[in-house]
């Protein structure tokens, strides 16, 4: 059995990361209010960008993975929208486009795979550099609860059952998470298990990949630092008030003017 990126399986990645509840909606309309066009960071297969770029709002859509970017491509041709696309292999911290956005996003929680604080930091502030005066970043994060971190420790946790389109088979997908609370990193050992309509298990892969979680009053301040007014705080894709029952934090926030 071998072990890869999870971000290097294309066709696994998208069997199993079918988003969060309400969130590709929640960011097409944000890029339908704004007018385009709408740099996505962290992109991957195109899930948001493609819904987005179907609206007919112009999408530049930012990742590290060229395996994904691919698949991105793939999609976009097939459903006739790479004249609204675009694809750029780059990291978070570094890209550099020489245009400006009304609208910069980072769904599906891909804010987190920044590891240390000055990354993150960096990041903000590439991303202020690319808005438009008054334009928005809008990411969300999950909350982060020590409690269920220590206790998924080390466990080998089942994440769920995916069915793969147009087959009987199924995908089963476990996680091993290792937590290191004094840098706040998670690293993650991902199984996927491919069976075949008969139950058989076909394929087995190991894949890994980690975050650095960061904790609400965190993140407002690193915003703030970069030079973002927060204008929204939510707990869920519908806008339903963030507090401290939420598992999912979801900001708006405005490029402040110097």
């Amino acid at each position: 059995m071998s072990e890869v990126s999870m971000y290097a399986l294309p066709d696994y990645y998208d069997w199993t990361s079918g988003g969060l509840e309400g969130d590709t909606t929640y960011y097409t309309e944000l890029a339908q209010a704004s007018g385009g066009p709408v740099l996505e960071l962290g992109c991957g297969t195109g899930r948001c960008s493609l819904s987005i770029a179907r609206e007919g709002v112009e999408v530049v859509g930012v990742d590290l993975s060229p395996e994904m970017l691919k698949r991105a491509r793939e999609k976009a041709d097939a459903m006739g929208l790479s004249d609204r696309t675009q694809w750029v292999e780059a990291s978070m911290t570094t890209f550099e486009l020489n245009r400006r956005f009304p609208l910069v996003i980072i769904p599906y929680r891909s804010f987190l795979h920044l590891m240390t604080i000055k990354d993150q930091l960096v990041t903000l502030k590439r991303i202020r550099q690319h808005l438009e005066q008054g334009g928005m970043l809008a990411l969300d994060v999950f909350v982060p609860s020590l409690v269920e971190l220590h206790e998924i420790e080390g466990k080998n946790v089942h994440r769920g059952t995916f069915p793969i389109p147009g087959s009987k088979d199924c995908v089963e997908v476990h996680d091993i998470t290792e937590h290191d609370p004094f840098r706040q990193w998670v690293h993650v050992i991902r199984f996927y298990e491919r069976y075949d309509g008969s139950g058989r298990l076909v394929e087995r892969l190991r894949t890994v990949f980690q975050l650095r979680y960061i904790f609400p009053a965190e993140l407002f301040h690193l915003l703030r630092l970069a030079g973002f007014q927060i204008v929204g705080r939510y707990g869920t894709f519908h806008r339903g008030p963030f507090d401290h029952r939420s598992t999912e934090l979801i900001v708006e926030a405005k490029k402040m003017e110097t």
